[in-house]
Protein backbone atom coordinates (compact mmCIF):
# COMPACT_ATOMS: atom_id res chain seq x y z
CA UNK A 1 0.00 0.00 0.00
CA UNK A 2 2.55 2.12 0.76
CA UNK A 3 4.46 2.00 -2.48
CA UNK A 4 1.01 2.16 -4.72
CA UNK A 5 0.40 5.75 -2.32
CA UNK A 6 4.31 6.67 -3.20
CA UNK A 7 3.71 5.83 -7.23
CA UNK A 8 -0.05 7.71 -7.61
CA UNK A 9 2.40 10.68 -5.93
CA UNK A 10 4.85 10.29 -8.07
CA UNK A 11 2.37 9.89 -11.38
CA UNK A 12 0.28 13.26 -10.23
CA UNK A 13 3.80 15.02 -9.92
CA UNK A 14 4.75 14.24 -13.66
CA UNK A 15 1.55 15.25 -14.97
CA UNK A 16 1.42 18.67 -13.11
CA UNK A 17 5.09 19.02 -14.50
CA UNK A 18 4.01 18.14 -18.10
CA UNK A 19 0.94 20.50 -17.48
CA UNK A 20 3.10 23.28 -16.30
CA UNK A 21 5.43 22.94 -19.24
CA UNK A 22 3.20 24.13 -21.74
CA UNK A 23 1.17 27.31 -21.95
CA UNK A 24 -0.04 28.63 -19.93
CA UNK A 25 2.67 28.87 -17.78
CA UNK A 26 5.13 27.34 -20.60
CA UNK A 27 8.09 26.55 -18.13
CA UNK A 28 9.49 24.56 -20.79
CA UNK A 29 12.22 23.47 -18.80
CA UNK A 30 10.67 21.28 -17.18
CA UNK A 31 9.47 19.09 -20.23
CA UNK A 32 13.33 17.58 -19.72
CA UNK A 33 12.80 16.38 -16.20
CA UNK A 34 9.05 16.14 -16.02
CA UNK A 35 8.71 12.14 -17.06
CA UNK A 36 11.21 10.87 -14.42
CA UNK A 37 8.89 10.30 -11.25
CA UNK A 38 6.48 8.64 -13.69
CA UNK A 39 9.13 6.49 -14.91
CA UNK A 40 10.21 5.46 -11.20
CA UNK A 41 6.64 4.58 -10.88
CA UNK A 42 6.44 2.29 -13.60
CA UNK A 43 9.44 0.47 -12.52
CA UNK A 44 8.66 -3.43 -11.80
CA UNK A 45 5.22 -2.78 -12.51
CA UNK A 46 3.45 -5.41 -14.28
CA UNK A 47 1.57 -4.26 -17.61
CA UNK A 48 -1.97 -4.28 -16.01
CA UNK A 49 -0.87 -1.60 -12.88
CA UNK A 50 1.27 -0.27 -15.53
CA UNK A 51 -1.72 0.85 -17.94
CA UNK A 52 -3.66 2.14 -14.77
CA UNK A 53 -0.78 4.36 -13.54
CA UNK A 54 0.11 5.49 -16.99
CA UNK A 55 -3.56 6.35 -17.89
CA UNK A 56 -4.37 7.76 -14.64
CA UNK A 57 -1.01 10.34 -15.44
CA UNK A 58 -2.64 10.72 -19.42
CA UNK A 59 -5.84 11.42 -17.21
CA UNK A 60 -4.58 14.17 -15.31
CA UNK A 61 -2.50 15.45 -18.00
CA UNK A 62 -4.43 15.96 -20.80
CA UNK A 63 -7.47 17.35 -18.19
CA UNK A 64 -4.62 20.28 -17.41
CA UNK A 65 -3.43 21.16 -20.86
CA UNK A 66 -7.18 21.18 -23.05
CA UNK A 67 -9.58 21.89 -19.63
CA UNK A 68 -10.46 25.35 -22.25
CA UNK A 69 -12.94 22.83 -24.53
CA UNK A 70 -14.75 23.31 -21.47
CA UNK A 71 -16.26 26.95 -23.19
CA UNK A 72 -17.23 24.43 -25.70
CA UNK A 73 -18.64 21.56 -24.09
CA UNK A 74 -17.91 19.66 -20.75
CA UNK A 75 -19.02 16.34 -22.35
CA UNK A 76 -16.71 16.45 -24.96
CA UNK A 77 -14.09 17.44 -23.39
CA UNK A 78 -14.50 14.90 -21.04
CA UNK A 79 -14.63 11.97 -23.79
CA UNK A 80 -11.35 13.50 -25.10
CA UNK A 81 -9.51 13.45 -22.31
CA UNK A 82 -10.44 10.17 -21.71
CA UNK A 83 -9.58 8.98 -24.83
CA UNK A 84 -6.10 10.92 -25.66
CA UNK A 85 -5.48 9.24 -21.69
CA UNK A 86 -4.93 5.93 -23.14
CA UNK A 87 -1.92 7.05 -25.53
CA UNK A 88 0.11 7.35 -22.15
CA UNK A 89 -1.65 4.07 -21.13
CA UNK A 90 -0.25 2.55 -24.04
CA UNK A 91 2.71 3.94 -23.18
CA UNK A 92 3.25 2.31 -19.62
CA UNK A 93 2.27 -1.23 -21.24
CA UNK A 94 5.35 -0.64 -23.89
CA UNK A 95 7.50 0.25 -20.83
CA UNK A 96 6.19 -2.25 -18.69
CA UNK A 97 6.68 -5.59 -21.10
CA UNK A 98 9.94 -4.06 -22.42
CA UNK A 99 11.55 -2.71 -19.66
CA UNK A 100 10.71 -6.38 -17.22
CA UNK A 101 12.49 -8.09 -20.26
CA UNK A 102 15.52 -5.99 -20.18
CA UNK A 103 15.79 -4.27 -23.05
CA UNK A 104 17.82 -0.93 -23.37
CA UNK A 105 15.10 1.76 -22.10
CA UNK A 106 17.58 4.48 -23.52
CA UNK A 107 16.90 3.39 -27.07
CA UNK A 108 13.69 2.41 -26.82
CA UNK A 109 11.06 4.72 -24.76
CA UNK A 110 12.13 7.68 -26.94
CA UNK A 111 10.87 5.14 -30.12
CA UNK A 112 7.96 4.30 -27.80
CA UNK A 113 6.49 8.14 -27.58
CA UNK A 114 7.25 8.81 -30.82
CA UNK A 115 5.16 5.60 -32.45
CA UNK A 116 2.49 6.62 -30.12
CA UNK A 117 2.70 10.59 -31.19
CA UNK A 118 2.49 9.59 -34.78
CA UNK A 119 -0.93 7.13 -34.27
CA UNK A 120 -2.03 10.24 -32.27
CA UNK A 121 -1.62 12.61 -35.37
CA UNK A 122 -3.44 10.50 -37.53
CA UNK A 123 -6.31 7.65 -35.78
CA UNK A 124 -9.48 8.83 -36.45
CA UNK A 125 -8.43 12.35 -38.18
CA UNK A 126 -6.20 12.88 -36.01
CA UNK A 127 -5.59 15.11 -32.54
CA UNK A 128 -1.80 16.41 -32.95
CA UNK A 129 -2.26 18.74 -29.97
CA UNK A 130 0.30 19.46 -27.10
CA UNK A 131 2.96 17.31 -28.55
CA UNK A 132 5.49 16.48 -25.99
CA UNK A 133 8.03 18.74 -28.54
CA UNK A 134 5.34 21.21 -28.76
CA UNK A 135 6.77 22.64 -25.27
CA UNK A 136 9.99 23.47 -26.83
CA UNK A 137 8.21 25.84 -29.62
CA UNK A 138 10.68 28.60 -28.04
CA UNK A 139 13.68 27.23 -27.59
CA UNK A 140 14.99 27.76 -31.31
CA UNK A 141 18.07 26.11 -31.13
CA UNK A 142 16.48 22.81 -30.05
CA UNK A 143 13.67 22.69 -32.86
CA UNK A 144 16.06 23.25 -35.90
CA UNK A 145 16.44 19.23 -36.11
CA UNK A 146 12.52 19.70 -36.99
CA UNK A 147 13.17 19.83 -40.75
CA UNK A 148 14.80 16.62 -40.96
CA UNK A 149 12.26 14.44 -37.67
CA UNK A 150 9.56 16.88 -38.07
CA UNK A 151 8.34 18.36 -34.26
CA UNK A 152 8.89 14.15 -33.55
CA UNK A 153 12.40 14.45 -33.05
CA UNK A 154 11.91 17.15 -30.21
CA UNK A 155 9.75 14.49 -28.39
CA UNK A 156 11.97 11.87 -28.89
CA UNK A 157 15.24 13.60 -27.50
CA UNK A 158 12.96 14.88 -24.37
CA UNK A 159 11.94 11.50 -23.30
CA UNK A 160 16.09 10.50 -24.69
CA UNK A 161 17.37 12.60 -21.49
CA UNK A 162 14.39 11.47 -19.39
CA UNK A 163 14.65 7.91 -19.65
CA UNK A 164 18.70 9.22 -19.17
CA UNK A 165 18.31 10.87 -15.94
CA UNK A 166 15.81 8.15 -14.87
CA UNK A 167 18.52 5.26 -15.68
CA UNK A 168 21.25 7.47 -13.83
CA UNK A 169 19.16 7.95 -10.72
CA UNK A 170 18.28 4.55 -10.59
CA UNK A 171 21.52 2.63 -11.16
CA UNK A 172 23.83 4.68 -9.66
CA UNK A 173 25.49 4.30 -13.34
CA UNK A 174 27.09 7.37 -15.79
CA UNK A 175 27.09 5.58 -19.22
CA UNK A 176 23.87 7.67 -19.98
CA UNK A 177 25.07 10.87 -19.41
CA UNK A 178 27.64 10.32 -22.01
CA UNK A 179 24.25 9.27 -24.31
CA UNK A 180 22.36 12.61 -23.44
CA UNK A 181 25.70 14.77 -23.48
CA UNK A 182 26.07 13.53 -27.14
CA UNK A 183 22.84 14.21 -27.93
CA UNK A 184 22.21 17.35 -26.86
CA UNK A 185 25.51 18.11 -28.64
CA UNK A 186 24.55 17.11 -31.81
CA UNK A 187 21.27 18.83 -31.53
CA UNK A 188 22.38 22.60 -30.02
CA UNK A 189 25.55 22.36 -32.98
CA UNK A 190 23.53 21.39 -35.87
CA UNK A 191 21.06 24.13 -34.61
CA UNK A 192 23.44 26.74 -34.19
CA UNK A 193 24.52 25.98 -37.88
CA UNK A 194 20.86 26.53 -39.25
CA UNK A 195 20.53 29.78 -36.50
CA UNK A 196 23.52 31.65 -37.78
CA UNK A 197 24.17 30.25 -41.78
CA UNK A 198 20.54 31.65 -42.88
CA UNK A 199 20.49 31.85 -47.06
CA UNK A 200 20.96 35.34 -48.19
CA UNK A 201 19.00 35.65 -51.01
CA UNK A 202 15.62 35.92 -50.91
CA UNK A 203 12.92 37.98 -52.20
CA UNK A 204 10.60 40.28 -49.45
CA UNK A 205 7.75 40.69 -49.63
CA UNK A 206 4.85 42.80 -47.04
CA UNK A 207 2.35 41.05 -45.30
CA UNK A 208 -0.76 42.67 -42.97
CA UNK A 209 -2.62 40.53 -40.75
CA UNK A 210 -6.21 41.67 -39.96
CA UNK A 211 -7.44 40.42 -36.07
CA UNK A 212 -10.85 41.59 -35.76
CA UNK A 213 -11.41 40.09 -32.18
CA UNK A 214 -15.42 39.21 -32.62
CA UNK A 215 -16.89 37.46 -29.99
CA UNK A 216 -18.07 33.71 -30.68
CA UNK A 217 -21.27 34.91 -29.17
CA UNK A 218 -22.06 37.33 -31.99
CA UNK A 219 -20.42 35.83 -34.83
CA UNK A 220 -23.36 34.68 -36.44
CA UNK A 221 -26.14 37.18 -35.17
CA UNK A 222 -27.38 38.67 -38.48
CA UNK A 223 -28.06 41.70 -35.99
CA UNK A 224 -23.99 42.31 -36.19
CA UNK A 225 -23.29 41.85 -39.36
CA UNK A 226 -23.01 45.47 -40.19
CA UNK A 227 -20.94 46.17 -37.26
CA UNK A 228 -18.68 43.06 -37.52
CA UNK A 229 -17.89 44.11 -41.47
CA UNK A 230 -17.35 47.71 -40.82
CA UNK A 231 -14.57 46.54 -38.11
CA UNK A 232 -13.11 44.60 -40.89
CA UNK A 233 -13.05 47.28 -43.62
CA UNK A 234 -11.73 49.27 -41.14
CA UNK A 235 -8.43 47.71 -40.24
CA UNK A 236 -8.03 46.54 -43.52
CA UNK A 237 -7.70 50.28 -44.92
CA UNK A 238 -5.52 51.28 -42.44
CA UNK A 239 -3.19 48.48 -43.52
CA UNK A 240 -2.93 49.34 -46.86
CA UNK A 241 -1.56 52.52 -45.53
CA UNK A 242 1.82 50.70 -45.40
CA UNK A 243 1.47 49.12 -49.11
CA UNK A 244 1.06 45.37 -48.54
CA UNK A 245 1.37 43.12 -50.91
CA UNK A 246 -1.70 41.07 -49.30
CA UNK A 247 -3.43 41.59 -46.53
CA UNK A 248 -4.97 38.42 -44.89
CA UNK A 249 -7.96 38.08 -43.12
CA UNK A 250 -8.96 35.36 -40.38
CA UNK A 251 -11.42 32.01 -40.80
CA UNK A 252 -14.70 32.52 -41.55
CA UNK A 253 -14.29 36.40 -41.13
CA UNK A 254 -16.79 37.05 -43.66
CA UNK A 255 -20.12 37.25 -41.94
CA UNK A 256 -22.03 35.39 -44.48
CA UNK A 257 -22.06 33.58 -48.06
CA UNK A 258 -20.40 35.79 -50.99
CA UNK A 259 -21.59 34.02 -53.68
CA UNK A 260 -25.58 33.90 -51.99
CA UNK A 261 -25.31 37.32 -51.12
CA UNK A 262 -24.40 40.08 -53.58
CA UNK A 263 -24.86 43.22 -51.41
CA UNK A 264 -21.62 40.92 -49.42
CA UNK A 265 -19.90 40.27 -52.23
CA UNK A 266 -19.90 43.79 -53.74
CA UNK A 267 -18.47 45.32 -50.24
CA UNK A 268 -15.28 43.17 -50.32
CA UNK A 269 -14.79 43.79 -54.38
CA UNK A 270 -14.94 47.15 -53.56
CA UNK A 271 -12.47 46.77 -50.70
CA UNK A 272 -10.60 44.85 -52.69
CA UNK A 273 -10.23 47.56 -55.91
CA UNK A 274 -9.78 50.43 -52.99
CA UNK A 275 -6.63 48.56 -51.62
CA UNK A 276 -5.29 47.94 -55.39
CA UNK A 277 -2.55 46.95 -55.35
CA UNK A 278 -2.53 44.47 -52.84
CA UNK A 279 -4.31 41.09 -52.93
CA UNK A 280 -6.91 39.86 -50.43
CA UNK A 281 -7.20 36.60 -49.26
CA UNK A 282 -10.46 36.17 -46.43
CA UNK A 283 -12.18 33.34 -44.90
CA UNK A 284 -15.91 32.64 -45.55
CA UNK A 285 -18.31 29.61 -45.46
CA UNK A 286 -19.04 28.68 -49.09
CA UNK A 287 -22.28 27.09 -50.42
CA UNK A 288 -21.18 24.36 -52.93
CA UNK A 289 -23.57 22.15 -54.99
CA UNK A 290 -25.88 20.10 -53.59
CA UNK A 291 -25.76 22.69 -50.70
CA UNK A 292 -22.92 21.27 -49.55
CA UNK A 293 -21.07 23.44 -46.94
CA UNK A 294 -17.36 24.61 -46.90
CA UNK A 295 -15.65 26.18 -44.82
CA UNK A 296 -13.12 28.25 -47.42
CA UNK A 297 -10.48 30.96 -47.98
CA UNK A 298 -10.86 33.08 -51.24
CA UNK A 299 -8.71 35.05 -52.51
CA UNK A 300 -9.31 38.31 -54.45
CA UNK A 301 -7.27 41.00 -56.60
CA UNK A 302 -9.13 44.45 -58.10
CA UNK A 303 -12.15 43.65 -57.12
CA UNK A 304 -12.58 40.07 -58.78
CA UNK A 305 -12.26 36.59 -57.09
CA UNK A 306 -8.94 34.84 -58.34
CA UNK A 307 -9.54 30.87 -56.49
CA UNK A 308 -10.78 29.60 -53.77
CA UNK A 309 -9.42 26.86 -51.11
CA UNK A 310 -12.07 24.44 -49.42
CA UNK A 311 -10.59 23.15 -46.07
CA UNK A 312 -9.54 19.45 -46.42
CA UNK A 313 -9.53 18.59 -42.76
CA UNK A 314 -12.46 19.29 -40.43
CA UNK A 315 -12.34 19.10 -36.77
CA UNK A 316 -14.74 16.30 -35.55
CA UNK A 317 -17.16 17.21 -33.01
CA UNK A 318 -16.49 21.12 -34.11
CA UNK A 319 -17.16 21.23 -38.16
CA UNK A 320 -18.54 17.59 -38.04
CA UNK A 321 -20.04 14.86 -36.54
CA UNK A 322 -18.08 11.54 -37.16
CA UNK A 323 -20.53 8.18 -37.04
CA UNK A 324 -23.97 10.51 -36.72
CA UNK A 325 -26.01 7.19 -36.18
CA UNK A 326 -24.00 7.06 -32.55
CA UNK A 327 -22.60 10.67 -31.31
CA UNK A 328 -25.83 13.12 -33.02
CA UNK A 329 -27.59 12.30 -29.66
CA UNK A 330 -25.42 14.00 -27.39
CA UNK A 331 -25.97 17.43 -26.33
CA UNK A 332 -23.24 18.96 -28.38
CA UNK A 333 -24.36 18.31 -31.28
CA UNK A 334 -26.22 21.07 -31.89
CA UNK A 335 -22.76 22.72 -31.66
CA UNK A 336 -21.51 21.38 -34.31
CA UNK A 337 -21.58 22.23 -37.86
CA UNK A 338 -22.25 20.73 -41.19
CA UNK A 339 -19.18 21.75 -42.98
CA UNK A 340 -18.12 19.15 -46.09
CA UNK A 341 -14.44 18.25 -46.28
CA UNK A 342 -12.82 19.24 -50.10
CA UNK A 343 -9.95 17.17 -51.58
CA UNK A 344 -7.76 19.86 -53.41
CA UNK A 345 -5.26 20.88 -51.89
CA UNK A 346 -5.18 24.58 -53.27
CA UNK A 347 -2.46 26.76 -54.17
CA UNK A 348 -2.63 30.49 -53.94
CA UNK A 349 -0.52 32.98 -56.31
CA UNK A 350 -0.12 36.25 -56.34
CA UNK A 351 2.65 38.46 -57.91
CA UNK A 352 5.31 41.05 -56.66
CA UNK A 353 6.77 42.71 -59.62
CA UNK A 354 7.97 40.00 -61.76
CA UNK A 355 7.94 37.45 -58.93
CA UNK A 356 5.31 35.04 -58.52
CA UNK A 357 4.72 34.06 -54.80
CA UNK A 358 2.93 30.69 -53.72
CA UNK A 359 0.87 30.61 -50.91
CA UNK A 360 -0.94 27.50 -49.03
CA UNK A 361 -3.70 28.30 -46.28
CA UNK A 362 -4.41 26.19 -43.53
CA UNK A 363 -7.69 27.06 -42.11
CA UNK A 364 -8.41 26.31 -38.34
CA UNK A 365 -6.35 23.84 -36.76
CA UNK A 366 -4.63 21.95 -40.41
CA UNK A 367 -1.60 23.85 -39.07
CA UNK A 368 -1.87 21.05 -36.24
CA UNK A 369 -0.61 18.44 -38.69
CA UNK A 370 3.00 17.53 -40.08
CA UNK A 371 2.10 15.78 -42.85
CA UNK A 372 -0.94 18.10 -44.05
CA UNK A 373 1.44 21.32 -44.49
CA UNK A 374 3.87 19.04 -45.93
CA UNK A 375 1.73 18.61 -48.91
CA UNK A 376 1.07 22.26 -49.36
CA UNK A 377 4.68 23.02 -49.83
CA UNK A 378 5.54 19.63 -51.70
CA UNK A 379 3.41 21.23 -53.82
CA UNK A 380 4.92 24.45 -54.42
CA UNK A 381 3.90 26.87 -51.62
CA UNK A 382 6.41 28.84 -50.34
CA UNK A 383 4.81 30.86 -47.70
CA UNK A 384 2.04 29.29 -45.25
CA UNK A 385 -0.81 31.11 -43.54
CA UNK A 386 -2.98 30.08 -41.05
CA UNK A 387 -6.24 31.85 -40.67
CA UNK A 388 -8.33 30.52 -37.94
CA UNK A 389 -10.92 31.53 -34.90
CA UNK A 390 -9.92 31.26 -31.05
CA UNK A 391 -12.63 32.82 -29.58
CA UNK A 392 -14.53 29.92 -28.70
CA UNK A 393 -11.89 29.47 -26.36
CA UNK A 394 -11.75 33.06 -24.58
CA UNK A 395 -8.57 34.11 -22.81
CA UNK A 396 -7.26 30.80 -21.82
CA UNK A 397 -3.87 29.01 -22.73
CA UNK A 398 -5.29 27.53 -25.87
CA UNK A 399 -4.08 30.48 -28.49
CA UNK A 400 -0.64 30.21 -27.06
CA UNK A 401 -0.66 25.92 -27.54
CA UNK A 402 -2.09 26.76 -30.88
CA UNK A 403 0.93 29.11 -31.68
CA UNK A 404 3.04 26.29 -30.81
CA UNK A 405 2.07 23.90 -33.80
CA UNK A 406 2.45 26.60 -36.36
CA UNK A 407 6.04 27.69 -35.07
CA UNK A 408 6.80 23.68 -35.78
CA UNK A 409 5.09 24.14 -39.37
CA UNK A 410 7.40 26.66 -40.50
CA UNK A 411 10.36 25.23 -39.28
CA UNK A 412 9.75 21.77 -40.47
CA UNK A 413 9.09 23.24 -44.38
CA UNK A 414 11.68 25.67 -44.02
CA UNK A 415 8.69 28.50 -44.80
CA UNK A 416 7.70 31.47 -43.40
CA UNK A 417 3.98 31.14 -41.33
CA UNK A 418 1.82 34.00 -40.97
CA UNK A 419 -0.97 33.47 -38.51
CA UNK A 420 -3.91 35.72 -39.16
CA UNK A 421 -6.77 35.03 -35.68
CA UNK A 422 -10.01 36.23 -35.49
CA UNK A 423 -9.30 36.39 -31.42
CA UNK A 424 -6.01 34.17 -30.67
CA UNK A 425 -2.55 34.89 -31.49
CA UNK A 426 -1.97 36.71 -35.12
CA UNK A 427 1.81 37.03 -35.60
CA UNK A 428 4.51 36.61 -38.62
CA UNK A 429 6.91 33.32 -37.84
CA UNK A 430 10.28 33.09 -39.96
CA UNK A 431 11.54 30.06 -41.56
CA UNK A 432 13.45 29.05 -38.39
CA UNK A 433 10.71 29.18 -36.13
CA UNK A 434 11.29 33.07 -34.53
CA UNK A 435 8.03 35.20 -34.23
CA UNK A 436 9.01 38.24 -35.58
CA UNK A 437 6.01 40.18 -34.45
CA UNK A 438 2.53 40.08 -33.29
CA UNK A 439 -0.73 41.81 -33.12
CA UNK A 440 -0.69 43.76 -30.07
CA UNK A 441 -3.10 46.31 -28.01
CA UNK A 442 -1.45 49.26 -26.32
CA UNK A 443 -1.03 47.50 -23.14
CA UNK A 444 0.81 44.26 -25.10
CA UNK A 445 -1.96 42.15 -24.49
CA UNK A 446 -2.33 39.67 -28.05
CA UNK A 447 -5.16 37.76 -27.72
CA UNK A 448 -8.66 39.33 -27.11
CA UNK A 449 -7.38 42.30 -28.81
CA UNK A 450 -8.57 43.97 -32.30
CA UNK A 451 -5.72 45.09 -34.59
CA UNK A 452 -3.43 44.73 -37.67
CA UNK A 453 0.24 44.18 -38.31
CA UNK A 454 2.03 44.26 -41.06
CA UNK A 455 5.52 42.83 -41.22
CA UNK A 456 8.37 42.14 -44.18
CA UNK A 457 9.18 38.78 -45.04
CA UNK A 458 12.16 36.99 -46.74
CA UNK A 459 10.71 34.75 -49.01
CA UNK A 460 13.89 31.88 -48.96
CA UNK A 461 14.99 28.68 -51.03
CA UNK A 462 15.68 26.25 -48.15
CA UNK A 463 15.85 22.32 -48.38
CA UNK A 464 14.49 20.35 -46.07
CA UNK A 465 14.96 16.91 -45.15
CA UNK A 466 11.02 16.71 -43.72
CA UNK A 467 9.90 18.50 -46.74
CA UNK A 468 11.11 15.82 -49.27
CA UNK A 469 11.24 12.59 -47.53
CA UNK A 470 8.37 13.24 -44.83
CA UNK A 471 8.28 10.90 -41.58
CA UNK A 472 10.68 8.82 -42.28
CA UNK A 473 12.06 9.75 -38.86
CA UNK A 474 8.49 8.50 -36.99
CA UNK A 475 8.18 5.79 -39.66
CA UNK A 476 12.00 4.51 -38.12
CA UNK A 477 10.88 4.63 -34.36
CA UNK A 478 7.93 3.16 -34.96
CA UNK A 479 9.41 0.13 -36.57
CA UNK A 480 12.12 -0.14 -33.74
CA UNK A 481 8.64 -0.53 -31.62
CA UNK A 482 7.22 -2.85 -33.21
CA UNK A 483 10.18 -5.02 -33.43
CA UNK A 484 11.43 -4.64 -29.73
CA UNK A 485 7.91 -5.51 -28.39
CA UNK A 486 8.48 -8.50 -30.77
CA UNK A 487 11.39 -9.48 -28.76
CA UNK A 488 10.29 -8.80 -25.62
CA UNK A 489 7.06 -11.25 -26.13
CA UNK A 490 9.70 -14.03 -26.92
CA UNK A 491 12.36 -13.50 -24.09
CA UNK A 492 12.36 -15.23 -21.27
CA UNK A 493 13.19 -12.99 -18.58
CA UNK A 494 10.59 -11.96 -16.06
CA UNK A 495 6.56 -13.32 -15.70
CA UNK A 496 4.43 -10.61 -16.96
Amino acid sequence: MRRFLRDIFLCIFSAILLILSFPKPNLSILAWVTLVPWFFALDERRPKSAFFFSYLTGVIFFSGVLYWLTHVSTLGFSILALFLALFFAAFGVLFSICMRRGLCALLLLPCFWVFLEYIRNHLFTGFGWALLGHSQYQNLAFIQISDITAVYGVSFLIVLVNAGLWQILKRNIFLPAICIFSSLALTLSYGYIKLHYPPQKGEDIKVATIQGNIPQIVKWDPDARGYILEKYLRLTEIASGERPDIIIWPETSVPGYLQNDPALLQEISSLSKRIYPAYLLVGTPHEGERGKIYNSATLFFQGGIMRRYDKVHLVPFGEFIPLPAIFSRFSFAGLIGNFTPAEDYTIFCFSKEKQRIRLAALICFEDVFPHLARRFTRRGADLLVNMTNDAWFKDSSEPEQHLQASVFRAVENRVNLVRSANTGVSCFINPWGKVLSRVRDASGQDVLVEGQKTESLKIVSMYSFYRAFGDVFAWGCSLVTLGALTIALRRKRKPL
